[in-house]
């Protein structure tokens, strides 16, 4: 009898995945933090005898190198890989067997990159699960432009034909597992549900219902931003990451906050935009914790500044460092946690930030207040509609072109509220005055709002 557990990262928008039989098991695409793999094969009762990755991953930093190294298992790596350290490579049709009668099939899926690897779990020659990774996705598959512009519209059909294999030679009742579209930006779109099947996917998905011209056209139109910090995530993977430090860093007095301020680094506040707006260390940028910390910090901040945690509580101290050091910020440089107070020196205050609905920002621009709202949402949310008159920078612009807002009182905003505060907190620190709209942008019609639509109306 097999299992399949997933390991969700709702931070990243990934799964990772421990399947086996009653004594050995194979980890499909692990993350960076190990321990939670371990503890999962433990709980299990197994051995891990083999760690595959489907590719060389652009969003994450992977701990598979780390993951066999600890446990002595087979490290799977796809032959067209290209990496600095000893693994097992794998070509299309290779067979490993994990426990009796449970076999892992190696299946060429070029698209999201061209080494690209699925793996069709059997049972007794049987599949009963086809680990997908950047391939086929829930409603979707993986974006074909992370590696190199110039092979973007090739990789895309590779990625179709892919699908259509994947297709052709599992059974329609076989789940597909996918590493990615759960809010990771290497899907080219947003997973359509939680989970699917050869079959389903069979039925709905493009890349399967479309033929290869019309499918290509269409994904090459929609795909969107790539987080800067992707930059840096294959590289770090080919050249093998080192283990993770996930040690408390140490604590930071209000002097130390200060001083690190003063020489640049960068302070980040996890929490609540809320409790940021009521009281913040002025200068602190913030980045809720239960948001999509990883994505968006790493997006935004320069790449090796150190960064200083505020917090609450010292375990969102800890989930943070965790869900950090999976995109390669490894070890922050201090912490403080507790009362905001003290986060600053006698004799200063906190600073305030001003929070807003779409009704209010309706009611100043009806009394004709001089304001500008900026719209920091992606070029692909716009474009299905903007406030009329509005500026807009997407939030991961947004630092290098602060100098682009126009004066004036800033009412800035995105979907739902989240980005806006980052943005917020960005324009704070660089002495703006600003307000942040925290409101579902689908409020903005009902507050009396103008918006643009895509064709020009109104």
């Amino acid at each position: 009898m097999f299992f399949v557990d997933t390991l969700e990262f709702d931070g990243l928008g990934n799964r990772s995945y421990l399947a086996g039989g009653p004594h050995a098991a194979v980890v499909i695409d692990p993350p960076r933090d190990i321990d939670q793999v371990i503890a999962a094969a433990t709980r299990r009762g197994v051995r891990i005898a083999f760690v595959a990755e489907t590719h060389l991953h652009n969003d994450y930093v992977s701990g598979g190198l780390e993951l066999a190294r600890v446990t002595g298992a087979h490290y799977l790596l796809p032959a067209g890989a290209h990496v600095s350290f000893a693994g097992t490579p794998v070509a299309d049709g290779d067979t490993v067997a994990v426990d009796e009668g449970l076999a892992l099939r190696a299946m060429a899926t070029p698209g999201h990159t061209p080494h690209h690897t699925s793996y069709a779990l059997t049972e007794d020659g049987h599949g009963v699960a086809a680990f997908t990774g950047g391939s086929l996705l829930i409603g979707t598959v993986g974006r074909p432009d992370l590696v190199e512009p110039r092979l973007t519209e090739q990789l895309a059909r590779a990625q179709h034909a892919s699908v259509h294999r994947l297709a052709d030679e599992l059974d329609d009742e076989v789940p597909v597992l996918p590493t990615h579209g759960f809010g990771s930006f290497c899907s080219s779109a947003p997973a359509e549900s939680d989970a699917t099947t050869i079959g389903e996917e069979r039925r709905t998905n493009d890349a399967l219902t479309m033929d290869v011209d019309t499918f290509v056209t269409r994904m090459l139109a929609g795909l969107d931003d790539v987080p800067a910090y992707y930059a840096h995530m294959g590289p770090a993977n080919a050249a093998g990451p080192a283990p993770v430090d996930l040690t408390p860093p140490g604590h930071a007095d209000a002097e130390e906050i200060a001083s690190r301020l003063a020489a640049g680094e960068w302070v980040v506040d996890l929490r609540s935009r809320v409790a940021f707006a009521e009281g913040h260390v002025a200068g602190s940028f913030n980045f809720e914790g239960t948001g999509k910390l990883a994505t968006y910090l790493a997006w935004l901040i320069p790449w090796g500044k150190p960064v200083t945690l505020l917090a609450n509580t010292a375990e969102q101290i800890t989930d943070a460092q965790r869900e950090l050091t999976r995109v390669g910020i490894d070890r922050p440089a201090a912490a403080a946690t507790g009362d905001p107070a003290g986060w600053v020196r006698a004799g200063e205050r906190l600073a305030t930030l001003h929070r807003a609905r779409f009704a209010d920002l309706a009611d100043v621009v009806k009394r004709g207040d001089d304001v500008v709202v900026l719209d920091v949402r992606r070029d692909s949310e716009r474009a299905g509609g903007r406030i009329d008159g509005s500026v807009h920078i997407p939030v991961h612009e947004l630092r290098g072109r602060i100098g682009e807002v126009p004066d004036g009182v800033v009412w800035v905003h995105c979907a739902g509220g989240m980005r806006a505060a980052i943005a917020a907190s960005l324009l704070d620190a660089a002495g703006r005055d600003v307000v942040a709209v925290d409101d579902g942008f689908d409020a903005a019609i009902p507050a009396g709002l103008t918006l643009t639509r895509p064709d020009g109306t109104d």
